[in-house]
């Protein structure tokens, strides 16, 4: 009795030790892990920033330089940097003027999507119509509508009523195919919002529009973020659409750096600063909006 009650007392300590030395071998293991990974996603992300850092570098050097010796030579001559590419690409009236052009393009296109897609989003989620889910699938519908399809006879119709070649058109074009999947994307996130939430501002004698705009918007303000984003770097990157529909006297910028390459050749020392200028800028917007944009893609993902 008193060996097996010493036996049974001591195993408990005896297992302590072992215990410790496994919890701590698996906290080593798993900061080595952590380590590991985060020197992973640092080098993804500079591989995946290395284009962008190298056509920076391109567009600070000299024509010359340029043509003798790639980019990374800058890092042995770091004299050879200049803002000079800069100046002259100021002073060309046609990259200045694409810019203006793609901003007053791209600036409604996105707003419109996004007004319109909420408000068609909030009324496919929680408003009763005639016909509603036949919409809907309608709408589901029409996001495998490619682009290509649509550009003859749409390129006839802008020419029945006059606005072919006009920024008119490319706003209105590229409204007309981003609303499928705004509205798809919006009605989803909206009708997960809770329908007690909704009954309750009812109640309190909210109608539509204050419920829409006091309670809705709010809450799917990281799907609106989300579809912004995509709809802005949509129409910012967009070269085809541009390149039939937009006004060849105001061309947006995609179309404009590839003009100056038909005419003038390798002009890279033109070319360069004004594709980094054209990248920084949607680069911009989607760092500014990186935790809704996240937010929003995640939504839903986790109940």
């Amino acid at each position: 009795m008193t060996t097996a009650s010493t036996t049974a007392t001591s195993t408990p300590a005896d297992s302590a030790p072992v215990k410790a030395e496994r919890s701590l071998g698996a906290r080593l293991a798993a900061r080595a892990g952590g380590g590991a990974m985060r020197i992973f996603l640092v080098l993804v992300g500079l591989f995946w920033l290395m284009p962008t850092i190298g056509l920076l570098l391109s567009s600070l050097r000299g024509a010359d330089d340029i043509a003798a010796t790639g980019w990374w030579k800058v890092f042995t001559a770091p004299s050879e940097l200049t803002f000079d590419n800069y100046s002259r690409l100021l002073d060309n009236p046609t990259i200045t003027h694409s810019l203006l052009s793609t901003v007053l393009i791209t600036v409604p296109a996105t707003l419109l999507v996004v007004v319109i897609g909420s408000l068609a989003g909030y009324a496919f989620a929680w408003m009763e119509f005639p016909g509603r889910d036949w919409w809907f699938l309608v709408v589901v519908g029409l996001l495998v509508v490619p682009v290509q399809v649509a550009l003859v006879p749409v390129s006839k119709l802008f020419g029945a009523v006059g606005i072919f070649e006009t920024t008119f058109g490319v706003i209105i074009f590229h409204t007309a195919f981003g609303l499928p999947f705004a509205i798809f994307l919006l009605r989803n996130f909206f009708a997960e919002i809770p329908r007690e939430l909704l009954e309750a501002a009812r109640l309190d004698g909210a109608g539509e529009i204050r419920l829409f705009t006091r309670v809705v918007m709010p809450l799917g303000g990281p799907a609106i973020a989300s579809l912004g984003i995509f709809q802005f770097l949509w129409v910012w990157n967009d070269m085809l659409v541009a390149l039939i529909f937009a006004d060849s006297d105001s061309p947006p910028i995609t179309v404009a750096l590839q003009q100056q390459v038909r005419q003038f050749g390798n002009n890279i020392d033109v070319l360069a600063p004004g594709a980094f200028v054209s990248m920084v800028i949607p680069l911009v917007v989607f760092f500014a909006f990186q935790r809704q944009f996240v937010s929003g893609v995640m939504a839903g993902a986790v109940k």
